[in-house]
């Protein structure tokens, strides 16, 4: 599965849904949140991962048209340290489609490791348990999320299952 498949499944529930959000939102904020997330792990569980949405400015829930295309987290190997592949080599690969953005060794404590990823308006935060956009994502950015998840988190196109057992049972 991809990441832009994932994120477009979201977007189609989300859009589904949207009557019952928007109402939610008038009334209980705070219901609406939770309505949407668990919309969001209901599709992380069909592919084996623990998926979220997040909206880190105030207000930002109200913005409709943005569910599912900013601001993603998904949760792979909840207590992976390192990453199946070189480090060096996801550094690369971003540089390779992400032209022009900072990338930067990240969360380097506790024998843990991580990539930092920073162009103009998005942030990605690329641990080996998780990856979170932080930002809207464009074509550039999926094409990159896409690569991780093959090549980083070993999620097969057409293949859901990246949860270790303890993480599947919750």
């Amino acid at each position: 599965m991809s990441y832009s498949s994932i994120a477009a499944e979201l977007r189609k529930e989300l859009a589904s849904n949207m009557p019952q959000i928007r109402m939610l939102l008038k009334k209980n904020p705070a219901m609406a949140f939770t309505t949407i997330n668990e919309i969001a792990s209901k599709i992380g569980k069909k592919h084996g991962i623990v998926l979220s949405l997040n909206f880190p400015q105030r207000g930002k829930i109200e913005d409709f048209e943005s569910y599912g295309t900013e601001n993603l987290g998904m949760v792979f190997q909840r207590n992976s340290k390192n990453f199946p592949i070189s480090r060096e080599l996801i550094k690369s690969k971003a540089s390779e489609i992400l032209e022009n953005s900072q990338i930067n060794d990240a969360y380097m404590y506790e024998g843990k490791e991580g990539v930092r990823v920073v162009l103009d308006n998005i942030r990605l935060d690329v641990l080996p348990a998780s990856l979170h956009v932080w930002g809207k994502f464009d074509k550039k950015t999926a094409e990159f999320c896409n690569w991780l998840l093959i090549n980083c988190y070993q999620l097969r196109p057409g293949v859901d299952g990246a949860l270790s057992e303890t993480n599947s049972k919750e």
